[in-house]
C-alpha cells in the first residue's frame, strides 16, 4: 500500500486533517509558540499535510515557525542543552526540511547543537538515556519518540551510520526493560536505580500501562524505520517488536468504540476513559505500519476501527464547522513535585485538554495516514 501523491487538497468535508488544521490555525499565534515537543508535534504535523497536499500555505507557516526560534547563529530560543531534556529535542525534526530546501547555514549549526545534546545525553549504566538531567537514571517511553525520529534523520542526513546502533539500542533497551509478559504491553518509565517510590523494587518499572507512553513509543518505530538502513542488524528486531506490541494493543482495543483507554489494561474501571491521543497514535502507527510493509494489512482494520471511534466519539463540530478533538489527557509523568506516582488513580485524575496538540498533531497524522492511502471515512455529525 503506498501513498497516494495528492495535487490538491481533498474536499474539506470529507477530510478531516484538513478541517482539523484550519481550525488549529484560526486560534494559533506564533506569539504563544514554544519550542515544546506538543507545538513540535502539532506543526510537524501540518508540515506532513502541507507537503501531501500540496498545501504551501501550511508549509510556509511550518517555516516561519522554525524562523520564530532559529538565530542566525543557528541558536535556538529558550533552548539549552545543558538541561539534557529529550522532550526539547523533537521540535527539530522541522529544521530538516528547512535545511534542506533552503541550505541555510544557521539550521544546520541548529541541528548540530541538538545533535551535540544526543551525543553528551546522562545515560544508564546500560547506555540509555536519561529521560531528563533532573530525572537521573530513568528511562521513560516518551522519550524515544521525543529523541529517535530525529536522531535516525540526523544520522541519514548527514551520514553517521553508528547512530543507528545507538538508536537502536534505546529502542531494544524499552523493549527489555519496560515490556511486561503477560500483556505485552509497556510500562511508562523504568528507573535503573530503584530509588523512585514509584519504582517496583524488583524491577524499576512503574505500576502502570499508560495509553499515550505507549503511543508515543509505537510512533517512533515506525519514524525511526523510515531511516533505518534494511541491512542494519538491528532492524529485523525493531520491526518484530512493532509487530509483537501491536498484536498485543489490538487485544486492548473497545470492541464497541475502537478507542484505547487511558490507562490501557483497565477497562470499566472507575474513572478510566477513551483517551484521544493514544487512539489517534496508534491509528497513525498501525496505518504507517501496513503502508510500509512492517505490519500485516490485517491491522489496518485496526486503525480504521480507531480512526472511526475518534470520528464518531471524540470529534466535536461547532456552528462554524470547527473541530474540537476531546478527551486529551493533558500531561502525564512520573516523579516530580508534586510527586506522580504512576498509579492509576493518578493517571486518571490528570485534567483533560480539549484540542490539546498532542491530542491535535497526532489526529492529523493519523488523518493524513488514512485520506492518503485512500480511505476515506465519514461521521456523523
Amino acid at each position: 500500500m503506498t501513498r497516494k501523491s495528492l495535487q490538491t487538497p481533498p474536499d474539506p468535508i470529507a477530510s478531516w486533517s484538513v478541517r482539523m488544521i484550519k481550525s488549529i490555525l484560526q486560534q494559533y499565534s506564533l506569539d504563544n509558540a514554544a519550542w515544546h515537543y506538543e507545538h513540535g508535534l502539532m506543526v510537524f504535523a501540518i508540515g506532513e499535510a502541507g507537503r501531501a497536499f500540496c498545501e504551501s500555505q501550511w508549509v510556509d507557516f511550518t517555516q516561519s515557525w522554525v524562523d520564530h526560534f532559529i538565530a542566525e547563529d543557528g541558536s535556538i530560543r529558550t533552548y539549552r542543552v545543558d538541561e539534557f531534556n529529550l522532550d526539547q529535542v523533537n521540535p527539530g525534526r522541522l529544521l530538516f526540511h528547512a535545511f534542506k530546501t533552503t541550505g541555510f547555514d544557521r539550521y544546520r549549526k541548529a541541528l548540530d547543537l541538538i545533535y551535540s545534546q544526543l551525543q553528551n545525553q546522562p545515560r544508564t549504566h546500560s547506555g540509555g538515556f536519561w529521560h531528563k538531567k533532573i530525572y537521573p537514571y530513568q528511562m521513560w517511553l516518551d522519550g524515544m519518540y521525543m529523541a529517535g525520529p530525529f536522531y535516525a534523520e540526523y544520522a541519514l542526513t548527514f551520514n553517521h551510520p553508528s547512530a543507528f546502533d545507538d538508536i537502536t539500542r534505546q529502542i531494544l533497551l524499552f523493549a527489555h526493560h519496560t515490556s511486561d509478559s503477560k500483556t505485552g504491553l509497556f510500562y511508562h518509565g523504568w528507573d535503573e536505580s530503584r530509588t523512585q517510590k514509584w519504582a517496583d523494587p524488583m524491577t524499576g518499572c512503574s505500576a502502570s500501562f499508560w495509553g499515550r507512553a505507549i503511543g508515543w513509543y509505537l510512533m517512533a518505530l515506525v519514524d525511526v524505520l523510515d531511516y533505518l538502513p534494511p541491512n542494519h542488524p538491528d532492524h529485523a528486531a525493531v520491526v518484530d517488536i512493532l509487530q509483537r506490541l501491536s498484536a498485543a494493543l489490538i487485544r486492548y482495543q473497545d470492541a464497541n468504540t475502537g478507542l484505547w483507554y487511558q490507562v490501557v489494561d483497565k477497562a470499566g474501571r472507575p474513572g478510566n476513559y477513551g483517551e484521544s491521543s493514544v487512539s489517534a497514535m496508534l491509528a497513525y502507527g498501525f496505518a504507517k505500519g501496513v503502508r510500509k510493509g512492517w505490519l500485516g494489512s490485517e491491522i489496518l482494520l485496526s486503525a480504521q476501527r480507531a480512526y472511526r471511534g475518534l470520528l464518531e466519539n471524540q470529534i466535536k463540530v461547532d456552528s462554524q464547522g470547527m473541530l474540537t478533538l476531546q478527551n486529551t489527557c493533558g500531561v502525564g509523568g512520573l516523579g516530580g513535585s508534586p510527586y506522580r506516582d504512576g498509579s492509576y488513580e493518578y493517571y486518571i485524575g490528570e485534567k483533560i485538554i480539549p484540542n490539546d496538540f498532542k491530542g491535535v498533531g497526532s489526529f492529523v497524522l493519523a488523518a493524513l495516514e488514512m485520506e492518503t492511502t485512500g480511505v476515506v471515512i465519514a461521521s456523523s455529525e
